[in-house]
């Protein structure tokens, strides 16, 4: 579910401002159905102008150099002490500050105004110091590749561009992961904790970590437990 629609993304660089874009994600949503998983291969296969693989999707369980998001899972305790497993969306945090940018020496990463951290496989060099940068050690590295290049979501630009959500949040059926400007996206967390604390934890993963993400979460547990 969108909590706005996307404007066309024009090109940009620089830290997010006010007007940033981000997805907030509800993990008392999701079902680890990974419709988001799908929809993330197939606007990848798209914006790479390749074929699909014809066989049944396999979900992916970790981030590697063809998979840009998956679905983790983790076994925790409710409040009443009953076991049961959370699933947790992982993917590029999409820093307000990212560090894999700094530490890009020859500009291959860079911050757009609009939120998504984007990538230049044509100015990578394959040092990997954005993979040592990254505090959510996100950035994946293609061993197979003889250019040495980096993977990592970005947020579907492409289609941001073009004034649509991200592949993820438009296939969501639960409404887990909610679409729009960070800033609204925060004020909205805090106000689904407000009124419904039994719910969730009162904190909003990425408000400020790291700096502040433009992924940010909402949990039924502390997110130290999650892998966090």
């Amino acid at each position: 579910a969108a909590l706005a629609t996307a404007g066309p993304v024009a090109a940009s660089t620089g830290e997010a401002g006010e007007e940033a874009f981000g997805i907030l994600i509800d993990l008392t949503r999701c079902t680890g159905c990974n419709s988001c998983t799908l929809a993330c291969k197939e606007a990848k296969a798209t914006a790479d102008k390749v074929t699909i693989d014809p066989l049944p999707f396999v979900p992916p369980t970790a981030l590697d150099s063809d998979t840009r998001s998956y679905i983790d899972e983790r076994l925790v305790s409710d409040r009443h002490g009953n076991e049961y497993t959370c699933f947790i969306k992982r993917q590029c945090m999409h820093c307000v500050h990212p560090a894999c940018a700094s530490a890009c020496t020859v500009g291959a990463l860079r911050k757009t105004a609009e939120g998504p951290v984007v990538y230049d496989s044509e100015k990578c060099i394959g040092c990997r110091y954005c993979q040592y940068a990254c505090p959510f050690g996100l950035p994946t590295y293609d061993w197979e590749n003889p250019l040495g290049l980096i993977g990592k979501c970005e947020m579907c630009v492409e289609r941001l561009t073009e004034g649509e959500q991200p592949a993820c949040a438009a296939s969501c059926p639960n409404g887990a992961l909610r679409f729009g400007k960070r800033a609204d996206l925060i004020a909205q967390a805090h106000a689904q904790i407000i009124s419904n604390p039994g719910r969730y934890v009162n904190h909003v993963y990425g408000e400020d970590e790291a700096g502040g993400t433009s992924m940010l979460y909402l949990a039924p547990v502390p997110f130290s437990s999650l892998g966090f």
